[in-house]
């Protein structure tokens, strides 16, 4: 990597992101809210501010994978290690994401703890195998108790799951949940980003591959796809990927262009924003999934390319410094969202309507999310986040 400095404007668009995503999450409980700020109702050609928010988020992990990689290297690591990392982080984000939206399935009435205390389960097995006890205060010989009792809670959910609508259903993958699709476009994204030596062009032909992929797969020519394949059906769709290894093309620029005058790197950013917008609009009367999908990376650069100009070449960073820990302990920062929401619910605490309401309940809906971004950061100066 050659800039001597980590990259301030990556860290802060992952926390705007992240600090979106738990907002959003919450717009369901809420009544009498813009339409613009949902998501676009199905079957309706529409975009809402939501419909950003998951795809910028793909679009940062990728933008992250250049600098993750080459700082290992840079280590020493071998690739072999890198390739047993990437996976690893990879199944990690699958399995959690299974449980995650398995919960949202889940059968109240006939599971035995009930739905929202098998959430609270989820979230604390979650949590205690994958917190990165070595940085925390716990003592060295309690760390693997605590994370086998984290795989058993797990396995104990499992074997007591009831899902669908009459309670008849164990544990399915489904559609993966938010992140398993993470895992598969980060495993496949970085992969190819190490088997490809970090080549700029090979990454770009990956980003045009997934983009050609994601028009097959709308067009209808995986449609007949069963047995097997179907569970590999996030990447050979092509649509989840492109996104993440548009942030990776974004990170490669970044890199190049490190050592060259600052409004190069800003003038790329946006002219492959143009691009990219450009290209999602040419195709809407075609495949609309793909406009959507052109026009999110589009804003994922431009955002990017305005967050940069303020964080890392004006250096103006103090303004987000209340949200820096959704971006440095992301995981952390949106696994708290299943133990706040379903703890409201049994213990009965509950807003009243006007706070849930119009303008009001956005605003009291965003106070909480930052809320729990900070205490997300009061946890990880106790030594407690998360890590894959």
């Amino acid at each position: 990597m050659n800039q001597k400095k980590r990259i301030a404007s990556i860290d802060i668009f992952r926390a705007l992101t992240m600090l979106f995503m738990i907002w959003v999450n919450d717009f369901p409980t809420l009544s009498d809210i813009p339409k613009w700020l949902k998501h676009g109702p199905s079957g309706e050609e529409y975009i809402g501010f939501s419909d950003f928010i998951f795809p910028l988020f793909l679009f940062i992990v990728g933008l992250s994978i250049p600098f993750a990689i080459q700082q290992r290297l840079k280590k020493g690591v071998e690739v072999f290690s890198i390739l047993k990392h990437i996976i690893l982080r990879s199944v990690s984000l699958l399995i959690i994401g299974v449980y995650m939206v398995n919960y949202e399935t889940s059968h109240h009435e006939t599971l035995s703890i009930g739905t929202y205390w098998w959430c609270i389960l989820m979230a604390t097995g979650v949590a205690l195998i994958w917190m990165d006890w070595k940085r925390s205060p716990v003592p060295k010989k309690l760390h693997k108790v605590f994370q086998a009792i984290g795989v058993l809670i797990l396995i104990y959910l499992a074997v007591i799951y009831k899902g669908g609508e009459n309670g008849l259903l164990g544990m399915t993958t489904q559609w993966w949940g938010i992140l398993g699709l993470i895992g598969w476009a980060y495993m496949i994204n970085a992969s190819c980003f190490v088997l490809f030596k970090g080549n700029f062009i090979a990454i770009v032909v990956v980003f045009i591959l997934f983009n050609v992929l994601a028009v097959f797969n709308y067009a209808g020519y995986f449609d007949n796809m069963d047995g097997i394949l179907t569970y590999f059906s996030t990447i050979y769709g092509g649509f989840i990927p492109a996104f993440t290894s548009a942030g990776v093309v974004g990170g490669m620029v970044l890199n190049r262009l490190a050592d060259q005058k600052q409004s190069k790197v800003i003038l790329t950013l946006i002219t492959l924003g143009v691009l990219n917008l450009a290209y999602g609009f040419l195709m809407e009367p075609h495949l609309w999934m793909i406009y959507k999908l052109g026009v999110s990376i589009g804003v994922g650069y431009i955002s990017f390319a305005v967050i940069y100009f303020i964080a890392d070449i004006k250096s103006k960073t103090s303004w987000a410094k209340i949200i820096a820990p959704a971006g440095t302990a992301t995981l952390t920062c949106y696994l708290f969202q299943y133990f706040e929401y379903p703890l409201r619910i049994e213990t009965g605490i509950r807003f009243p309507d006007f706070m849930n309401t119009g303008t009001i309940g956005l605003f009291v809906s965003f106070s909480l999310a930052i809320l729990i971004v900070v205490f997300t950061g009061w946890m990880e100066k106790k030594g407690f986040k998360l890590k894959l």
